[in-house]
């Protein structure tokens, strides 16, 4: 059984702003945004190491025998916190949450310290500079620093698409015919068929 890959849920943003709030009162924003890069790598292994990922979220490994090799593969390694967080999490039979948590606990990071984390779609890939014209407009736009991660997703024609959190910009090609397909049978008025003639003949 994997780990649950999905937009948080209540109870994993629940987990989150727990562990957040303790990881701010130990250390401020240093602490609690190290203590998020850990869970991350943690994820990122789930993700890479099957056994790993087995590990954590086997219902049919006993409870006990999984604390023991928490304990063993993580203590010295991970903060004493984050170690602490994984153990509890077992206990709690959450550890099939972690992804959700680990993503929860990064939006509050980011929101909490003025910043946020895009990621950036398009069919080739983008250049430097577009890409900082990209981050300086959203970045003015919503009045926080922008991180960009840029991706090259080959099934698109062209565009860009722009993924924050849960909410999805889409300045596709695909999605741009789709309006314009939409538009069409939705209404097929005259007026609309007549602006896409003037479009198609631009």
């Amino acid at each position: 059984m994997p780990l649950i890959e999905a937009q948080p849920s209540a109870l994993a943003k629940v987990y989150a702003k727990s562990l957040f709030e303790v990881a701010q009162q130990h250390g401020g924003q240093e602490n609690a945004e190290s203590i998020l890069g850990e869970l991350e790598d943690i994820v990122e292994l789930a993700r890479s190491n099957r056994a790993f990922s087995e590990l954590l979220a086997s219902r049919l490994i006993d409870s006990g025998k999984r604390d023991a090799s928490l304990e063993r593969m993580f203590a010295g390694k991970v903060s004493d916190l984050t170690l602490k967080f994984l153990r509890q999490l077992n206990r709690k039979g959450r550890l099939v949450n972690l992804s959700q948590i680990a993503t929860a606990m990064d939006e509050l990071v980011q929101s909490q310290f003025g910043r946020i984390e895009v990621d950036v779609f398009t069919a080739t890939p983008i250049s430097t500079g577009e890409l900082e014209s990209v981050r300086s407009q959203l970045s003015a736009s919503l009045g926080k620093e922008v991180i960009m991660h840029p991706y090259t997703d080959s099934s698109m024609l062209g565009g860009i698409k722009l993924r924050m959190g849960d909410q999805l910009i889409d300045a596709s090609i695909q999605a741009q015919l789709r309006k314009m397909r939409d538009g069409l049978l939705d209404t097929g008025s005259a007026e609309v068929r007549g602006r896409s003639s003037d479009i198609l003949q631009d």
